[in-house]
């Protein structure tokens, strides 16, 4: 089971931590990943991180703003967003990975998921 908070409504430039705490013993072994989604649109990949966080990746829309890390000890995983504009706006959801692929941008590769969290961006 995973649970996102976080989220919120912020200026454009603004910064948001949103958080994904994780009730399964064995977080640490998952690859897990963040995902938004604009109503009535295909989830699109933020970010992703492997368990030991030594691998992870950015979409080109959040590279160099964004920043994706995990605490294992505290079963959570964390995306800071730094210099947020208006069409980051959506509902963020984390995920962990439940297959063997290897389209680790992908959301089908992803079996858990969180409730997601709202964030906006005024303008």
């Amino acid at each position: 089971q995973l649970a996102e908070s976080g989220g919120g409504l912020v200026q454009a430039g603004g910064s948001l931590r949103l958080s994904c705490v994780a009730s399964e013993r064995t977080f640490r072994s998952y690859t897990m990943g963040w995902f938004r989604q604009l109503p009535g649109m295909e989830r699109e990949f933020v970010a992703h991180i492997n368990g030991n966080s030594r691998s992870f990746a950015y979409s080109d829309a959040v590279k160099g703003r964004f920043t994706i890390f995990r605490d294992n000890a505290k079963n959570t995983m964390y995306l800071q967003m730094n210099s947020l504009k208006p069409e980051d706006t959506a509902v963020y959801y984390c995920a962990a990975l439940t297959t063997t692929s290897s389209l680790l941008d992908d959301d089908a590769s992803y079996g858990y998921w969180g409730q997601g969290t709202q964030v906006t961006v005024s303008s």
